[in-house]
Parts: C-alpha cells; structure tokens; sequence
C-alpha cells in the first residue's frame, strides 16, 4: 500500500515546479487545473511526509535501544518507541483513508428528487417531512437551496418534490441518503390510534455541468405553459412554466417555480443533465465486480436504507445498524451523524478492499490526487437511449 509514495511526493513537487512556469502563468485554464490538483494533493502529502517522519524516528530509537544503553535511557528509548508506534499507527490510518480513489462526484451541487411510495396521503406528507429535513440540513451549513418543481397534495404533502441544494461537497454528504425511507406512525387522521407504515424514495443525483453531459437539441420537445398552485400573480399570469421531454430515453422535466420562463428552461436542463448523467453511471457500475458494487456510497434505490418510528422516538439506518433515539432532532436537520457513520463504514470497506488489492500485487498505488471510483470520465457509446442520446465525457 506505501510501495508508491515517493512518487507522490515528485507528482506535488512537479506540479509546485509547473505552476512557476511562464507557459502556466499565460494558460489560465492549465494554472486554474495545476492549482486545484496541487491543492487537492496538499493533505495527503503532509500525511506521507508526517508517517515518513515518525518511521524514521522509530527506526532512531529502535537502533539506540540495540545499542543497549543503560537503564534510565532504555526506560525512555522504551516509552518513546511505544509512543511513536501509536502516532505512526494512527497516521497510517488516516493515509489510508487519504489514499483511497476519490468519488469525482463528491464535490458536485446535488439534484434531489423525494417522492411519496405506499401509504397514500401519509407518504406525502412524510415526503413534505423529509424535504424540510434536507432543507433544515443546508440550511445550517449554510448551502443554498433552491426548489425546481413540487406536485403538493391538499393538506400540506408532496406526492413528487425535486429541488437543487447548491455547494461545494454537496454530493459527499447526500449521496448516502439515495433509497427507501420508511416511515411508522400514528396518523392525525388515525382514530383508533393504529400505527402506518408508509414509504419515501430519495434519489439524489449529482448535479452533472454541461461538459459532462452533451444533449442533442433534435432530442428534445420543449412547452410551456401556465404555472399553477401558489407562486404569486405573475406567475400565474405568464406560460413562464417549462416542460422538457428527452425523446431517447422519455424522460420529461419540469420547472415551474421560477418567475422568468428562461431561468425554469435552464433550472429543466439541469435537472435533465444529472437524470442522463446518472443512468450513465449506473450503466457503468453494472459492469463493475459485485463487491464494488455494494458499497455503501451509492445504494439501491429500491432497497430500504432507513425506518423513522414515531412512537419510539428511534431512526434506524439499516445499512450499518445504527439506532439513534433522537427522531426530533433528525428530522429538523441534525442528520450529521447518520452521515459521518455511513462515511466511517464506507470508507472502512474500501480500505479492505484496497489493502487487499495491494497485498495480492493487482493494485499499483494510487496516487491520491484523484481516480475513479463508478464516476468522473463516464464516455458514452453503449446501445442504451441514455448512451445513444447524450455523450457523457
């Protein structure tokens, strides 16, 4: 696993020597890209340099201890070596982590599409909980959210509502929250005081930018029309609402919530973009070794990932087995820990998986300034819709 790290080291101080070059000063576009890789190689070459720097240490005062000194300095050289060993064990630990193939996707804006499953006016009123707990979530690390399109029903729920949380690391955070969320409570509407069981599908899709993703405009059948349900008197006024339809795959978008039919247009095509970026990822992982495959970062979304009970006050995510009894908080946005644990557990398998690679010679090393890992330079050509209708690159 730390067979490669020297090469690392003279990858950073190759790019830290380019980027004082007169040809990177004058190409902006190759500064920008050299500045972001050496940047992004910053954390994991300190981390090489510190384990580096405690091997060394250990190897001094391993060699003192050979040297059998007398007892006072053996008592020392002992602690010490004892003490280095923790640090080194720790700092491995964390250059694993540093060392794994980095998700491209994990610093995209996301898509979230929450629609209501079994259970009727329960569901989407539970899919109304879930938009206000991703909101809540944004809201206190101070990302932006902006709501694309909403089917509402007449007493406060959602049977479909998509909208876009806008920030740096997005993706990182809410990839996890893709599946079945189930739901058990009693409904207000519930006079015998029976508990209902109800269903959500989260589908989270990494906001895909129009270099990932080349859509002919022969695909695409576009309308407008008149706005509906709340939005104010303009735009209830004006055909300002837009409706795309992706002929190849019959994928159809709409936005209706902006007041300027250019802005719903653009906000349509953002959505569409991420649904055939994301096809096209999924195409790609199906050819992927099983075990990649059942990572936890991207699950199924037909699989059920978590049950919020009401009446137990616990929210259990079954993924990892984590119950935690603090629903109330979890629902207005305190979702951090659920994140970092799924993090932890994601992370542990791939460095498993990766350890094992390495000891069985089919790994070469990364290089931790990027790779691929099911994203990034997805190419389309396939015989899919998805594939034939929109050049992923």
């Amino acid at each position: 696993m730390y067979e490669h790290l020297s090469d690392i080291i003279d990858k950073y101080e190759g790019i830290s020597a380019s980027l004082s070059r007169p040809d990177a000063l004058e190409d902006q576009d190759l500064y920008r890209k050299l500045t972001k890789e050496y940047t992004s190689m910053g954390p994991l070459v300190e981390k090489i340099r510190e384990r580096g720097r405690l091997v060394d240490d250990l190897s001094e005062a391993q060699s003192m201890l050979a040297d059998k000194p007398d007892r006072e300095l053996r008592e020392f050289l002992t602690e010490e070596s004892e003490l280095l060993r923790e640090k080194l064990e720790i700092a491995e630990q964390e250059l694993k982590v540093l060392l794994l193939p980095k998700d491209p996707n994990d610093e995209k804006s996301v898509v979230i599409e929450i629609r209501a499953g079994a259970g009727g006016e329960e569901a989407a009123l539970f899919a109304g909980v879930l938009y206000r707990m991703y909101g809540m979530y944004a809201e206190q690390r101070g990302w932006r959210t902006e709501l694309i399109d909403a089917n509402e029903t007449g007493i406060g729920g959602f049977k479909e509502i998509i909208f876009t949380i806008e920030a740096e690391g997005a993706y990182s955070r809410f990839k996890f929250e893709s599946g079945v969320h189930r739901v058990q409570r009693v409904p207000a509407t519930e006079s015998s005081g029976r508990i209902h069981t109800s269903t959500v599908t989260v589908a989270v899709l990494a906001e895909a930018d129009e270099v990932d993703v080349d859509i002919l405009q022969s695909d695409l059948e576009i309308d407008t029309f008149r706005a509906s349900g709340a939005g104010g008197q303009h735009i209830n006024k004006t055909d300002s609402a837009i409706r795309i339809t992706h002929k190849p795959t019959g994928i159809v978008v709409t936005c209706q919530d902006q007041r300027s039919q250019h802005k719903n247009r653009d906000r349509a095509m953002a959505v569409l973009r991420s649904r055939l970026y994301d096809i096209a990822l999924t195409e790609q992982e199906s050819g992927l070794a099983q075990e990649r495959r059942e990572q936890v970062g991207r699950g199924n979304r037909n699989e059920r990932i978590r049950t919020y009970n009401y009446p137990q006050g616990r929210v259990t995510d079954h993924r990892i087995n984590l119950t935690l009894y603090k629903i109330n908080g979890i629902l207005n946005g305190d979702i951090d820990e659920i994140i970092d644990n799924l993090i932890t557990s994601d992370q542990a398998r791939k460095i498993g998986a990766f350890a094992s690679e390495s000891a069985s010679g089919a790994g070469s090393g990364g290089n931790g300034s990027g790779g691929d890992n099911g994203g990034g330079n997805v190419r389309g050509g396939g015989k899919s819709a998805a594939a034939r209708s929109a050049d992923v690159v």
